[in-house]
């Protein structure tokens, strides 16, 4: 294989994922948009958007890229069994490090909005928000993850060059959306409270 035969593989592989990415995205900068007036009523809530993004893109990308190597060394099969514990171990690491991740965001963007002396929504609600908005997401993600890596590696795929768009575009796309449920429930239960 030339260098040239690498490349435009390369390419034939990653260019779908990577235009995907580039309509979810826009999506989700659509959705954003939609929610202006939920970022009004929850100070401090756009400093925690691109926090709470990059952890999605974070934590499952490398959830992806344990499977993907799992599969390359044998590890693993590519299909779902409920019998799978390095399958499942992934997946629930990935889904605690993504609530803790959330969590934290959360908390360090109240301190430093505080700190500044910026109007913030109380730290509760932050938090609420966040870690509800990570577990909507990470569950859509996880099942996204699983579900791209061993359908490229059955149809003869390097599962390396689709996780990354895939995991980006998804966690976008349901990073936002879930993030507007998270901020119209933890409202709703804190104006019933």
């Amino acid at each position: 294989m030339t260098i040239r035969d690498a490349a435009v593989e390369a390419y034939r592989e990653a260019l779908p994922a990577l235009v995907a990415s580039l309509v979810g995205g826009l999506i989700a900068g659509v959705v954003l948009t939609g929610m202006r007036a939920e970022l009004r009523e929850v100070p401090g809530l756009l400093v925690l958007v691109p926090a709470l993004l990059a952890t999605r893109g974070n934590v499952y990308g490398s959830l992806g890229a344990r499977i993907a190597t799992a599969l390359h060394q044998g590890l693993i099969e590519p299909s779902v069994t409920a019998g799978d514990r390095r399958l499942r171990a992934a997946a629930a690491a990935a889904l605690g490090n993504g609530l803790l991740a959330s969590a934290f965001a959360a908390v360090a963007a109240f301190l430093v909005l505080t700190a500044l002396g910026s109007s913030v929504a109380p730290v509760g609600v932050l938090v609420g928000i966040a870690v509800l908005a990570g577990l909507l997401s990470g569950l859509v993600l996880v099942a996204v993850v699983i579900t791209v890596v061993f359908a490229g590696y059955r149809r003869g795929r390097n599962p390396d060059t689709l996780v990354g768009p895939i995991v980006t575009t998804t966690g976008d796309v349901f990073g936002v959306l879930f993030l507007l449920v998270a901020v119209r429930t933890v409202l709703a239960v804190v104006e019933v409270l």
